[in-house]
């Protein structure tokens, strides 16, 4: 019979094994003559072999060929490596896939989610193999819960934000989402057909909105609010980049600490008023190289005067710099009106053009109802973009709303979520970026609608090339 002090040797033998995988398996603790005449000598051996061949593993480990997890492997591990079994970029990878599931939108869902992950899948994520089992294992509910309120999210967000650029750069594969068979859904139509009708005037830039969101109920350690800055694309609706301030007095900070890390040269950055500051301006058209679009509000009130000056008169006066765009959709009609005219830095830093943008809200019948006329500033001249070029770029700044926000607040129920610990809400925000931007990315207009296509685990992982 194999006895408990040859049992214990042998275990210490295996654990011996894993830790220093370039000794020879022949220097046991176990004695052969104890070991001969047990029945477990085989299952031993073959124990022996799996810690040897994991050890191999982690000193020579198969590179995944995936775009997300090589920048996911960037981002630093806070943990001791003392008794570390799990990857960091196991955890954040099988969060991304999760995420991108309906359902997946607390760690106990994302964690049920990778709890089924075949393993085929976990062993080219490289996942930890058990040397008694020799299977995969996924990490436990509670080092999700343990991770991820303890990460980096500055290098999180970066590691996402690049993944993104790298997709559109085309130097990463399109993400591809399977379509539910039959005809396109009602907002895939919506969106084509919005295309038709209101086709983008040419010689568009690439622009970008930023915008702040604040994280209901979450708090950071000293009991603030956890308010995020983010960046979204015009064109492609995808999050450019995001960063954490303290509170939404601080936005505007926040916003020129974001913009740096961003590949923002060229581009048409739209922001609101509460952004509307001379150092802000500066940033962008003199360290950047990029053009802004600001409004004018209460903050900035000489300008906002010098501008409505500039700007005054009756329509007939403005035919040749005016613009009207008109909307139809959700039960309303909505008639857009733009005027420019030229400015010069004495209004504002880096200026090249002031206008008056009027919004007409009314009912399909065609009475209107309500009207609000806002006026701005542009460092982009005229020749670069005239008034439909200014309404095209003012509507799609506020697409943040419906695009960013609203999808997160009701998609995926970010307002609901009861995370709360650490960095976990914003690292879930991130992950809920990710999810948006990797949605849009493959061209699907409702994100609902293309969560629900991805309920077979190895088309979510087929999403990044898993």
């Amino acid at each position: 019979m194999f006895g408990q002090v040859e049992y214990e040797r042998a275990r210490l033998l295996l654990i011996f094994q894993v830790s220093n995988p370039k000794i020879v398996a022949g220097v046991a603790l176990v004695s052969p003559s104890s070991l001969t005449s047990s029945r477990l000598v085989p299952a031993l051996d073959q124990l022996a072999d799996l810690a040897l061949w994991e050890a191999e593993l982690a000193a020579d480990p198969i590179m995944v060929e995936s775009a997300l997890m090589r920048r996911l492997a960037t981002v630093p591990d806070r943990r001791s490596a003392c008794g570390l079994r799990h990857p960091l970029v196991v955890i954040l990878t099988l969060t991304a896939c999760a995420t991108l599931v309906v359902g997946s939108d607390s760690i106990a869902a994302i964690w049920q989610w990778a709890a089924r992950t075949s393993q085929a899948v976990l062993e080219r994520l490289g996942a930890y193999l058990d040397p008694f089992t020799g299977r995969f294992v996924v990490p436990s509910e509670k080092t999700f819960r343990r991770v991820l309120p303890d990460l980096d999210t500055d290098a999180l967000d970066a590691a996402i934000s690049g993944y993104v650029a790298d997709v559109v750069r085309r130097q990463a594969p399109m993400p591809q989402i399977p379509h539910t068979p039959g005809p396109p859904e009602r907002e895939q139509r919506r969106a084509a057909q919005r295309q038709r009708t209101h086709p983008a005037p040419d010689g568009l830039l690439p622009g970008a909105a930023l915008d702040g969101k604040a994280l209901r109920g979450a708090r950071t350690a000293d009991d603030g609010r956890v308010f995020l800055v983010g960046a979204i694309s015009h064109e492609h609706g995808v999050i450019l980049g995001q960063c954490q301030v303290a509170d939404k007095r601080g936005e505007g900070p926040a916003a020129r600490a974001l913009l740096p890390r961003l590949e923002v040269a060229g581009m048409v950055l739209t922001l609101d008023a509460l952004h509307t500051t001379k150092a802000t301006a500066r940033l962008i058209t003199q360290q950047l190289g990029a053009h802004y679009i600001l409004i004018l509000k209460g903050n900035q009130p000489l300008a906002r005067a010098a501008a409505q000056a500039l700007l005054i008169g009756p329509d007939a006066d403005w035919t040749d710099t005016t613009a009207i765009d008109d909307d139809h959709g959700h039960d309303r009609t909505e008639r857009r009106t733009i005027r420019t005219t030229p400015a010069d830095e004495s209004l504002f830093p880096g200026v090249r053009q002031a206008f008056r943008l009027r919004r007409d809200i009314g009912d399909l019948d065609g009475v209107w109802t309500s009207k609000e006329i806002v006026y701005g500033i542009t460092s982009l001249p005229a020749d670069l973009a005239g008034p439909a070029h200014l309404n095209h770029y003012e509507r799609a700044h506020w697409g943040v709303e419906n695009r960013l926000h609203w999808v997160r607040d009701v998609t995926f129920r970010e307002d609901h979520s009861q995370v709360r610990t650490g960095t976990a809400p914003r690292a879930l925000a991130s992950f809920r970026n990710l999810a948006i931007s990797t949605a849009r990315l493959a061209d699907r207009a409702n994100i609902a609608h293309a969560r629900r296509d991805l309920l077979d685990h190895q088309d979510a992982f087929a999403v990044y090339n898993i």
